[in-house]
């Protein structure tokens, strides 16, 4: 956590759905600033406004209220071209689910993201960092679930972004391979300095992190420093 000024400011930040006449409060008075080169896991059950949080962080949704900043931008006033610009140029997502292209082989998917990028990586440069160089022929099938979520780390890297916002990446592994992806994208924030988001209903997760924040409904209800992180290799669960 080497910036003074934070990467994201949230302030007072509320975010409600509407379904007819019914409104659905998701997120609710959320102030919570995140520092460049943090690596920070936020934590809840489900319908704790987790996604939410996350969504409005990368630019995929506006606040009902309150602000969003990103370095001084106030993401909750930008139009919709220059969210999209600040999506494409700053931020790497990794799902739960991958989301790769079953038809492109590893090299291909990454290929696709640098298309979008200003000065995106090399794509067997981005899969060498997350050490998938030797698999980037292969297709999705004929990677276990955990390569293909370092691939997709490896599509979200190769834009070059400052911030990574990963929602459950370990969510449908088993924890050998949960390990292998915290392990990298730990080593991607200590090795790069890279602003790391990581959503999860998994307590133990948070022990890898600088800071963790704890969301029931909708708001933040506890905000924990973590003196001495551990290695993702040692989590359990």
């Amino acid at each position: 956590m080497t910036n003074v000024q934070p990467l994201i400011r949230i302030q007072r930040a509320s975010r409600i759905f509407r379904m007819g006449e019914v409104e659905v409060p998701a997120l609710a008075d959320v102030d919570l600033d995140i520092s460049g080169g943090e690596l920070m896991v936020i934590l809840g059950p489900s319908g704790s406004g987790k996604s939410t949080l996350l969504n409005l962080i990368g630019g995929m949704d506006r606040p009902s209220a309150g602000h969003v900043f990103y370095g001084g931008v106030d993401l909750s006033q930008a139009d919709d071209d220059a969210l999209t610009r600040y999506r494409r140029e700053k931020v790497g997502f990794v799902f739960q689910f991958y989301n790769l292209v079953p038809t492109l082989t590893a090299y291909e998917n990454v290929q696709v993201a640098t298309e979008l990028a200003r000065d995106p990586l090399e794509p067997a440069e981005a899969l060498a960092m997350v050490g998938m160089g030797e698999r980037a022929g292969h297709f999705p099938a004929q990677l276990s679930g955990g390569e293909q979520q370092r691939v997709a780390i490896a599509r979200a890297l190769a834009k070059r972004p400052e911030l990574v916002l990963a929602d459950e990446p370990t969510g449908a592994l088993d924890l050998t391979a949960a390990r292998m992806v915290l392990s990298t994208l730990q080593d991607l924030n200590r090795s790069r300095n890279l602003t790391v988001l990581i959503i999860t209903h998994n307590p133990s997760i948070g022990e890898i992190a600088d800071r963790t924040v704890r969301l029931v409904s909708g708001r933040v209800a506890e905000l924990h420093i973590n003196e001495k992180p551990i290695p993702a290799m040692e989590v359990e669960w």
